[in-house]
């Protein structure tokens, strides 16, 4: 029930030993943390004033983009999401699902209320995959984009070379991020000195843009420049588009670590570069084609591309790595089907691998940087999900503090209104670009939330329609003691989806076969709206009598469901099987659409396309191949 983390923060009175942990989890959380938002500099402030809706480089233009963009930084990233959204973690771990979890389990609502609460939850989600696709392609591609700058002739290599790149990138997830991780930290923490360096220079030259910290400079841009001043946020929130990720990636490293490094290092660096992009456009408005490389001496501009490459790839590994994370979650959680997870660590849990989200994000990448051909125009596909992100987790937090904080009302509504106006104007900003690249994400979000909605129904309706075909499991037991069948010498587990109802296909092992093995177990695998479950609570064995027992296992949603480990714990309570010498019977259901139900037809289909496309349960739950026995059950919904 508690919304406070699972792990003590770490303080400064830690001792020696804790702050080196400190140190070494500070260095860590900049590597995969910190990758989008740091490498936002790369193309922010250029859309301002080069993109579809740029705005002329004028003195009063640039001091008002650059307050805006100081005080979206200070106020989404550091005080939203820094100091308030972050305190609302479950059992340590951090990110929408999370959080949507967390109201489920501990919110007084009820009823469409809730509904809406879980809804809005899964489409912010869902509307991560679609920033999962745009993010590695513009950070990328931005990156590349400076061969173009060392010489002209180079313009044609762009793409190919970011194509290269990306496919690199994916190809190689299935090692894992474990091999490359230890460099993750060191070379983003050089990214940020050399961008907080190159910002210094260009400050002291022209200190003048200094003037750009007063907050009136950006609302006398807004009013001076009416609706094209509102566009250009679209182009202001660029800057805080990994705002996100820190709440996410709470998990793996805890607030102390990512608040300290934000405070001591990345904030003062993007400032930095930011206020020198400024000062640059202030001196050579002819620069705005690419603010960012014309910070860069020409001795280092070959340097700075490949460092500048290297980050926007980690940054997108980072992001990768999220939505292997999310897909897993949603697979724990029920709102996908059982799909291929490969953990490419033993001694880290959240390095994982999914196959079927790599290759989509690889081909929709590639064809992201084809099919828009710039970052300039990718620029305007990317943040409209986020926005959207952002004003859910908005909402959410709202119903935390009111339920489980308790706090005082009008001081919470005045401070989510706050941020909801925010958050709405960056939404409304970003929405003017959908007809020229908004809609991508929008589309990949609503198309993620059908699969997810449609497979979470769909599989409430096909286990009542198992339910109505099958018996309680004190129904049978009662129905054992007064005809016995023909009981074998052997060990025999039956997966359930509902721990109370017999296994559809133990009746038809029996109808058919007429026998049954002298020691019966029913496994049930429960997914809690908790990120994990001490192996002490993990398993619960009850006996049955006549040689049943009900296995109960309990797992977090961040958890991979082991059969071997809950055998293991199992045999503590008294199972005493051997795993060598189980048979494991399951059943696969042949769903058909056509009883009259609330899922119209093209979903029923769409729900049973997804269950002949699911991983099995034998591969899923790591069975032995060689002891298990399937038997087929024909199901309409």
């Amino acid at each position: 029930m508690s919304t406070l983390s699972a792990e003590p923060e770490l303080t400064l009175h830690s001792g020696p030993s804790g702050l080196k942990r400190l140190a070494g989890l500070s260095l860590a959380a900049l590597g995969v943390v910190f990758g989008d938002i740091g490498t936002s500099p790369l193309y922010a402030v250029r859309e301002c004033f080069h993109g579809d809706y740029g705005i002329p480089v004028t003195q009063g233009n640039v001091l008002g983009v650059l307050s805006l963009l100081v005080w979206a930084i200070i106020l989404i990233v550091s005080l939203k999401y820094l100091t308030f959204i972050m305190k609302a973690d479950n059992d340590g771990e951090g990110g929408i699902l999370a959080l949507t979890a967390l109201i489920i389990t501990n919110s007084r609502t009820k009823g469409y209320e809730r509904w809406f609460l879980v809804a809005i939850g899964l489409f912010g989600a869902a509307l991560l995959y679609g920033d999962g696709m745009i993010t590695p392609a513009i950070s990328v591609l931005s990156a590349v984009e400076g061969l173009q700058i060392i010489a002209p002739d180079f313009k044609e290599l762009v793409i190919p070379v970011t194509i290269v790149v990306l496919a690199g990138l994916f190809l190689f997830q299935h090692n894992g991020t474990a091999r490359v991780g230890a460099l993750f930290g060191p070379i983003i923490f050089v990214w940020f000195a050399v961008i907080g360096i190159l910002g210094l220079v260009e400050i002291i030259r022209y200190p003048q843009i200094l003037h750009a910290i007063m907050p009136w400079y950006g609302i006398s841009f807004l009013l001076e420049n009416h609706l094209q001043g509102f566009m250009v946020l679209g182009a202001v929130f660029l800057s805080v588009t990994g705002a996100e990720a820190l709440y996410a990636d709470m998990g793996h490293f805890g607030r102390s670590p990512i608040r300290l490094t934000w405070v001591l290092l990345v904030l003062p660096a993007l400032l930095l570069n930011y206020f020198g992009q400024g000062a640059l456009l202030l001196a050579f408005p002819g620069e705005s084609h690419h603010p960012f490389y014309g910070l860069v001496p020409s001795w280092a501009m070959i340097p700075m591309v490949l460092l500048a490459t290297s980050a926007t790839i980690i940054a997108s590994q980072a992001l990768i790595t999220g939505v292997f994370s999310l897909t897993q979650q949603a697979i724990q959680l029920g709102y996908l089907p059982r799909l291929t997870v490969k953990h490419t660590s033993a001694r880290h849990m959240g390095q994982i691998y999914v196959p079927a989200a790599n290759w989509s994000l690889m081909f929709a990448t590639i064809g992201l940087v084809a099919g828009f051909g710039s970052s300039s125009k990718l620029a305007a596909a990317y943040g409209v999900a986020v926005t959207a992100t952002m004003l859910i987790s908005t909402i959410l937090f709202y119903y935390v503090a009111r339920d489980l904080w308790n706090w005082n009302k009008l001081v919470l509504n005045i401070m989510i209104s706050f941020f909801a106006v925010i958050d709405l104007s960056f939404f409304g900003a970003s929405m003017s670009k959908l007809f020229h690249g908004a809609w991508f994400p929008l589309v990949i979000g609503f198309a993620v939330f059908t699969l997810m909605f449609t497979w979470k129904q769909g599989r409430s309706l096909l286990l009542q329609q198992i339910q109505d075909r099958t018996l309680t499991v004190d129904e049978f037991m009662q129905s054992l003691a007064l005809q016995q069948p023909q009981r074998v010498t052997g060990q025999a587990v039956y997966l359930t989806a509902n721990p109370d109802v017999v296994p559809i296909a133990m009746l038809h092992n029996l109808r058919h076969n007429k026998i049954l093995h002298s020691e019966v177990a029913l496994f049930h695998f429960s997914t809690e709206r908790v990120p994990r479950v001490p192996n002490n609570q993990k398993v619960v064995v009850t006996k049955l009598g006549d040689g049943f027992f009900k296995v109960v296992a309990r797992y977090g949603f961040l958890e991979y469901p082991n059969i071997t480990q809950v055998l293991a714990l199992a045999n503590h309570q008294g199972l005493h099987f051997r795993p060598e010498a189980i048979s494991f019977f399951l059943s696969r259901e042949k769903i058909v659409a056509g009883l009259k139900s609330k899922m119209i037809l093209w979903r029923k289909k769409l729900f049973a396309l997804m269950a002949r496309n699911a991983l099995s349960a034998t591969a899923y739950y790591d069975l032995p191949s060689g002891q298990v026995i399937e038997i087929g059950v024909q199901v309409q919904i």
